[in-house]
């Protein structure tokens, strides 16, 4: 199927699977989709089973999107408790279109809870409450690791057969410099272990002058730990040790421990390479970010210097689990690991332009495929080993596949027996089916008044805009967004500025700081609360706070 048959039938409000090889555009087309909405001012939620793949799309975890977090199962009473957090309540009144991309690593129960939380959040027993659901990814790609060792793909959910999905299946290369890259790893998924190999084996790498300063990526933990502490070791100097902290309940605080990907105990010198861990994009990094330490400051807090140039202090940040608005476990670290290795696992949904790949010790089918299809081009390859199980797939991911063609070609036959006009009328009702995101409504009111800029960013208010795209509409800094709020509340302004509110949780702590230092200033309160909580948080919590002593009179 073609990208512009594609994106006919996701304008139409279908749900959508969209799949096929690296190189065929799925990422483009769903960026491409994205814009569309959002030029129609239309909401849509951008997530990603993982937290690399959903910084590609300036997105979030659907495990933190929708309030599953690391839970394997939701009891009635969850599903109220997720009910009550007011952030959440908005978050799902306000989005109709659901994006959920690296879909291979999310498990059928968990595509399942998914479900459970947007029919109650949206009161209908339609699957997923009725929302447009687009699935995006490759079923070659390595599933995710469950206790049990089994792993189902979504196609196995209870949901999946109710959701009238239509497959896409991008067929099209769009990689041109990596021709002979996308011919093996479209052998490896015809399961033609051989012929891959033949093919690896014939093709010209840089194998004695590799170029390029290269991440080597490993199928065992023992394998990336060794390398890393190797190098490490090599560095002289002085080793700076951050120890994990952590509190709460032992269980919740283990799975954090395990899925923050943070080291419990984190030793760094200068020199020595790292990659960030989690998101941060006000500091200026993401999960994957690669760079190196240049430097400790007064404090002993490293700082990175980027692969693009930029220096970063990293200090310590919290990964935390929730309930009722309490947190319940919690550990803090220094976001970074070492990044001489990682493991294949790890890589998934990561680009590299080269990297040192050993397949020597594969322990499941598909390790190969995920490992080389990290690359850009077969010349940023530097094969260290490889054992016979490395170009094996799952014969059910092979099988899965086949169908998923057939049905793709289907749904290609049907798009082609709609004309032109048919088309844009289905695209059109679906467009009107989706509620406006409020600025259309001010547009019109905000041409034809002369109005100052305080009145400007007021009426974005009263339609209910987040700070975030205030600011973008205005082409102003959130900041600047912030202190035209308290300007107009100085002046007497009665604003509901219930949409923006916090986190009842963060909102809390906050109210407890402010409370603690007696004053309004932000600098003390910031100094009690650390790194976890910005000033912009500050200054939206103080203005709820001045809203509150002013009704309390």
């Amino acid at each position: 199927m073609t990208q512009e048959e594609t994106l006919d039938i996701l304008k139409l409000g279908y749900n959508v699977f969209l799949t096929g090889p690296p190189g065929s555009g799925k990422t483009f087309l769903l960026n491409k989709y994205i814009d569309y909405l959002r030029g129609k001012r239309r909401e849509v939620a951008v997530t990603a089973s993982t937290g690399i793949a959903a910084t590609h799309m300036n997105g979030v975890t659907i495990h933190s999107w929708s309030g599953m977090g690391i839970k394997e199962e939701l009891t009635g009473q969850d599903i109220k408790k997720l009910l009550k957090k007011s952030y959440l309540r908005k978050r799902f009144r306000d989005t109709n279109i659901l994006i959920i991309d690296e879909i291979s690593m999310l498990h059928a129960f968990q595509f399942d809870l998914i479900n459970q939380i947007c029919q109650a959040f949206k009161d209908r027993p339609e699957p997923f409450g009725g929302m447009q659901i687009v699935c995006s990814g490759d079923l070659f790609q390595l599933p995710p690791v469950q206790k049990d060792g089994e792993a189902k793909f979504i196609t196995e959910s209870e949901v999946w057969n109710n959701m009238d999905m239509k497959i896409c299946y991008l067929e099209e290369q769009h990689r041109q410099e990596s021709g002979k890259l996308l011919a093996l790893l479209n052998c490896i998924r015809n399961n033609s272990a051989n012929e891959a190999r033949e093919l690896l084996i014939n093709s010209e790498r840089a194998e004695n002058q590799f170029p390029i300063i290269s991440t080597k990526l490993y199928t065992h933990n023992v394998d990336v730990d060794a390398i890393n502490q190797f190098e490490l070791s090599k560095i002289e100097g002085k080793e700076f040790v951050y120890p994990m902290q952590a509190e709460g309940n032992k269980n919740i605080v283990a799975a954090l421990k395990k899925g923050c990907l943070a080291p419990e105990r984190l030793v760094l010198k200068r020199n020595a390479k790292v990659m960030f861990i989690k998101n941060n994009f006000n500091k200026g990094y993401v999960n994957g970010t690669l760079g190196k330490v240049i430097r400790f400051d007064k404090e002993n807090r490293p700082i990175i210097e980027t692969l693009r140039g930029r220096c970063i202090v990293a200090i310590p940040t919290s990964w935390t689990v929730e309930e009722d608005g309490v947190v319940i476990a919690k550990v803090s670290q220094i976001p970074l690991r070492l990044a001489w290795a990682i493991t294949i696992h790890k890589s998934q949904g990561m680009n590299l332009d080269a990297a040192e790949i050993d397949l020597s010790k594969s322990f499941v089918r598909g390790m190969g495929y995920v490992a080389l299809s990290r690359l850009r081009s077969l010349t940023g390859l530097k094969l260290m080993g490889i054992n016979d199980l490395a170009f094996l797939v799952k014969k059910e991911a092979v099988e899965l596949d086949k169908s998923l063609k057939q049905m793709s070609q289907q749904t290609a036959e049907e798009i082609k027996d709609m004309n032109s006009q048919q088309k844009k009328k289905g695209q059109s009702q679906f467009l009107r089916s989706l509620p406006e995101d409020g600025y259309i409504k001010v547009k019109a009111q905000e041409q034809k008044e002369h109005l100052s800029t305080y009145e400007k960013t007021k009426l974005l208010v009263i339609a209910k805009l987040s700070i975030k795209k205030i600011a973008k509409r205005r082409d102003l800094t959130e900041n600047t967004i912030i202190r035209h709020l308290e300007r107009l509340m100085a002046n007497g302004e009665e604003l509901n500025l219930e949409h923006l509110q916090l986190p009842e949780a963060r909102f809390e702590k906050i109210k407890s700081a402010f409370q603690q230092v007696g004053t309004s200033k932000l600098t003390q309160v910031y100094e009690i609360l650390g790194e976890d909580f910005s000033y912009q948080e500050l200054k939206l919590a103080r203005l709820f706070l001045i809203t509150t002593k002013k009704s309390d009179k």
